[in-house]
């Protein structure tokens, strides 16, 4: 697997652009900093020749200088914001995209790494667009005010040098304290927003339960461990900058102290020794801003190590051949897909050595006891998972053989829990598709039999679904959910458990909707726990702990089950027919 950072991903792609961008907010940085000394040097003339002289033309002059650097400082300091903020906004534009994609792509892993990813972009855009990373590019050019106080007298400079090392290694003190209380601190606000999730969306459930109480305490408990642990690491990046601060103005008055020591001795001039002091103060100003802004810098390292975590599992992209358009053609060969989590070794199977083919224009019915296998199956079979062992094969190719959005529109797929996304009937059944056709919206409507059913609903096939408040029965969610997955009656169709919520008119709805389906020789999978649904298979499988436990047409299979039904461990697979 190639690194999402190669140039050649479009994670790496935006990296590179956003290392272009420092390089020029680099280059602003430098010409802002130089035009800092702009302060210092006037406060010198002004002491140091105005004073000295009296001239009111001297001044003047020096003045008008003065407004002119300024203004350009201006300019520069604007244009580096405005550099920084576009970076921000194109990084997020070219790694958006890959971060929600991976959302979408992942299986079984850790659920909240892909979602923590969109969370990660905006802590990222955040950053690279607020105050915190202006202080990151100033530490470069320290050195040009540490050298302008050397230049003033060298024991000044070597006091701001030592001053310096004295606020860099709180920096670093201040890093390696906050390091870990900020990635727990991450973790936890992740968990607590996950679940402040899952328990939305299960709102009336928790509210007829009356788990309300329950529920509270859980979050209240988890979100006092994400805020206690933010406010630890708040803390001590708190205590250090206000050390840190307080060092800095300590420091400041040593200057002026040694400064006057040096003046009373004639070795410097009045105007130097306020001179050093701003310059001192600005040679420091950076080190104080990034271990003020230090918790802001520090959420997003860590953001961005998790999201190059997230995107590094992202695969080079495939030059691949098209393939024609499948006709429906599934095999299986010693299909293995073991339970999440764990080492390989020591996880439970649940399909074990599975084994079947269909052809064009079959209906497989697939049944069996509840945890046998038979929703993983459906996963497999339209390539949400991945086999741990074995092959699954569309018109004999493997999935990754087709391109992505290519196999998608060949599959038709009705999970056992229907969800609508937030939209209309009509974009939901024509799966978002930019500009679809509407005449095939109404024929995947009619052929999952909900076409009258949306026309009686107040706004039709513009009616609003995917929000708490939508219009609709689980049933009729089911039925839209349906009509969905034979939209442009693709070659695949995996229907897992499809009349889980249908009463009896929704059952023959459903059959007709096979019939159809085996006519127009689409090849349709059904998972089932119902019996009426497998009127119109024409093989059946029925799957006893992971395994095949019987394979071949309906009549056969249906047979030999009234002989022998399998006890507590699986019969041997035999193929009727």
């Amino acid at each position: 697997m190639k690194r999402a950072d190669s140039v050649q991903s479009p994670y790496g792609r935006a990296m590179q652009e956003l290392r272009r961008s420092f390089t020029r907010a680099g280059l602003f940085s430098a010409a802002v900093n130089v035009l800092m000394l702009t302060g210092p040097l006037y406060m010198l003339q002004i002491y140091d020749r105005v004073m000295a002289s009296g001239s009111v033309p001297t001044l003047v002059g020096l003045f008008v200088i003065v407004v002119v650097l300024y203004a350009f400082l201006g300019v520069y300091e604007f244009m580096r914001a405005r550099i920084l903020s576009r970076a921000a906004y194109r990084f997020d534009e070219a790694a958006g995209d890959l971060a929600f994609g991976q959302l979408l792509a992942r299986e079984e892993k850790a659920a909240g790494a892909a979602g923590n990813a969109m969370r990660d972009l905006e802590i990222l855009r955040g950053f690279l667009s607020g105050p915190a990373i202006r202080g990151l590019f100033d530490l470069p050019w320290i050195p040009i005010f540490l050298v302008a106080v050397f230049i003033i007298h060298p024991w000044l400079g070597v006091l701001t040098l030592a001053g310096a090392g004295v606020v860099a290694g709180l920096a670093l003190l201040n890093q390696w304290m906050t390091r870990d209380t900020v990635a727990e601190a991450m973790r936890l606000d992740a968990a607590e927003r996950a679940f402040a999730t899952h328990t939305q969306r299960n709102a009336e459930t928790i509210r007829a339960l009356g788990m309300r109480g329950a529920i509270v305490g859980r979050w209240q408990k988890a979100h006092d461990a994400s805020l206690a642990q933010g406010q630890k690491g708040g803390d001590r990046s708190d205590g250090f900058a206000a050390v840190s601060r307080a060092f800095r103005l300590l420091l400041q008055s040593a200057l002026l102290t040694g400064g006057a020591y040096l003046a009373l001795n004639q070795q410097i001039s009045a105007g130097m020794i306020v001179g050093a002091s701003i310059l001192a103060g600005r040679a420091l100003a950076p080190v104080d801003q990034v271990i003020g802004q230090w918790r802001a810098i520090a959420r997003a390292a860590e953001a961005r190590r998790r999201l190059q975590e997230v995107l590094d599992t992202v695969p080079a992209r495939k030059s691949r051949v098209k393939l024609p358009a499948p006709t429906g053609a599934v095999s299986l060969h010693d299909v293995v897909k073991l339970m999440p989590g764990g080492a390989q070794r020591g996880r439970a199977r649940i399909l074990d050595h599975v084994g079947f083919e269909i052809e064009p224009g079959d209906v497989l019915g697939v049944i069996g006891n509840s945890a046998a296998g038979k929703s993983t199956l459906a996963r497999l079979l339209v390539g949400i998972w991945r086999p741990d062992a074995g092959e699954v094969r569309l018109d004999g190719a493997t999935p990754d053989q087709w391109e992505p959005d290519d196999l998608g529109r060949a599959i038709g797929y009705l999970p056992q829990h229907v969800e609508l996304l937030p939209g209309t009937i009509a974009e939901n059944i024509s799966r978002f598709e930019p500009r679809p056709h509407e005449v095939d919206i109404f024929n995947a409507a009619r052929t999952a039999g909900v076409h009258e059913l949306i026309l009686g609903l107040p706004d039709g096939y513009a009616t609003r679904v995917g929000t708490a408040d939508q219009p609709l029965s689980g049933g009729q969610i089911q039925r839209i959910g349906l009509a969905r997955a034979v939209y442009r009656l693709p070659k695949l169709i995996v229907l897992d458990e499809p009349n889980a919520h249908l009463d009896a008119h929704g059952d023959d709805s459903l059959i007709e909707t096979i019939r159809f389906l085996r006519k127009a020789g689409c090849s349709v999978v059904v998972m089932a726990h119902r019996p009426s649904v497998l009127a119109e298979a024409s093989k059946v499988l029925i799957l006893h702990q992971g395994r095949v436990a019987r394979f071949g047409p309906r009549e056969d299979i249906f047979r030999l089950a009234m002989q022998s039904v399998p006890a507590t461990a699986p019969a041997p697979v035999r193929k009727a027919g």
